[in-house]
């Protein structure tokens, strides 16, 4: 199923998106899609639900990041091939982790505020991942059962901000907007295939990155069980686990986004997020 948040910012609902493409407001059987109601248990038994029965939300309602109350947003380094060498990064024996402000989330057609003094915001267009169980020293083959679902991610960064300002790479990456997440949060049963997903980003109509999840050197299970070794993962955490070649920081010369610049994203089978720059 595709669960979806809906409505004005600070007033957000929580929907499903039927075989018709309808969206149904859910509030009356679940508050929020956060916490305890991501268990992948809880989830199926709203799958099981007649969507008809609902009411249907008027089209073009905004739409919003697909989770509310997101606790940790947790990104991986370099994890696909080409993108490490086009931008000059190394992929290490193991994953190269990084954090990003919860605050930096925002919905899928929001606004991207370019940061004061910013001269090099580049974009990421990655498969995000929503846990929806308590996870802790898990396995490779149960992490799995740990996944509420996924949904698209853009990890943004500001590159002065991040290498040449010295410090943690989270400086960069946690302006508000420098996580974009959405349209919605499909669940695991409906994305067999999540190991090959087309992932694409356009700039102004010219598409920078093309790239598939089949390329990642490492796979969502074992992150997540990576992940929880370190940290224990809890529902409504999000991990983005890495971008394809096409970053701005991988031209020559290089090339970064202004005040004015459409970005338009995609996934298969997770929608797309299309959104416009303005400056902070």
């Amino acid at each position: 199923m595709r669960f979806v948040r809906f409505g004005l910012r600070g007033s957000e609902k929580p929907g499903a998106i039927g075989a018709d493409g309808v969206i149904r407001d859910l509030s009356e059987v679940m508050p929020a899609l956060s916490g305890p109601n991501l268990d992948p248990d809880n989830l199926a038994r709203l799958e099981k639900l007649t969507l008809a029965d609902f009411p249907e939300v008027e089209p073009g309602v905004r739409l919003c990041a697909p989770i509310s109350g997101i606790g940790k947003i947790l990104g991986v380094g370099p994890n696909y091939p080409d993108a490490a060498r086009l931008a000059g990064f190394k992929i290490n024996p193991e994953p190269t982790l990084f954090a990003k402000a919860s605050t930096a989330a925002s919905g899928p057609t929001d606004n991207i505020e370019i940061p004061r003094m910013s001269a090099r915001t580049d974009w990421g267009v990655e498969l995000a991942v929503v846990i929806g169980r308590t996870a802790k020293y898990v396995s490779v083959e149960t992490a799995m059962n740990y996944i509420a679902g996924f949904t698209i991610g853009n990890d943004i960064t500001e590159r002065n901000f991040q290498l040449q300002r010295s410090g943690q790479w989270m400086k960069g990456k946690s302006h508000d907007t420098f996580s974009p997440l959405g349209p919605w949060l499909v669940t695991r049963d409906e994305m067999a295939g999540y190991d090959d997903i087309i992932l694409r980003l356009e700039v102004n109509g010219e598409e920078q990155q093309n790239g598939s999840t089949r390329d990642m050197v490492f796979k969502v299970p074992y992150l997540v069980s990576y992940i929880s070794r370190f940290m224990r993962l809890e529902p409504g955490d999000v991990i983005l686990t890495g971008t394809p070649g096409g970053v701005g920081l991988s031209y020559d010369p290089p090339r970064f986004l202004k005040a004015g610049d459409r970005m338009r994203l995609s996934a298969t089978g997770l929608g797309e997020h299309n959104y416009v720059c303005v400056s902070a």
